[in-house]
């Protein structure tokens, strides 16, 4: 059996979320919510931590400042044609800088403020 077949006849859900390092979590949340339209769905210590959960649909990334961690990551992020259409007008209205790449797909790339590359792959 595959990994996705023994998954399925299990019943088993698999459900990730990616960690991000970030060097400055309000400058990091800043951008994230304010940007991007993500929400803080939880955030440590009652908000004084510096590791919390932002959210945009079923995408959800974990944000942790660590002082020892410079490490980058890229997510890639698939949406609908449409939602695509839309999200790129919200990037422009913000103001947040993208540019198209490729990565096996034409792309619209996304740099968190800590070089996190964000990855929109544009429907065929």
């Amino acid at each position: 059996m595959t990994g996705q077949r023994e998954s399925s006849a299990s019943g088993h859900r698999w459900y990730s979320r990616p960690v991000l390092f970030v060097s400055d979590l309000k400058r990091s949340l800043h951008f994230y919510l304010d940007q991007l339209g993500f929400m803080k769905n939880w955030h440590s210590d009652d908000g004084a931590g510096t590791v919390c959960q932002v959210s945009r649909s079923d995408c959800e990334i974990i944000l942790c400042q660590d002082a020892a961690r410079h490490d980058k990551a890229r997510l890639f992020i698939s949406l609908t044609a449409d939602g695509l259409q839309d999200f790129q007008r919200e990037l422009a209205e913000q103001s947040a800088p993208t540019r198209e790449t490729w990565w096996g797909y034409d792309t619209i790339q996304v740099n968190d403020p800590d070089g996190n590359e964000l990855l929109f792959p544009k429907p065929k």
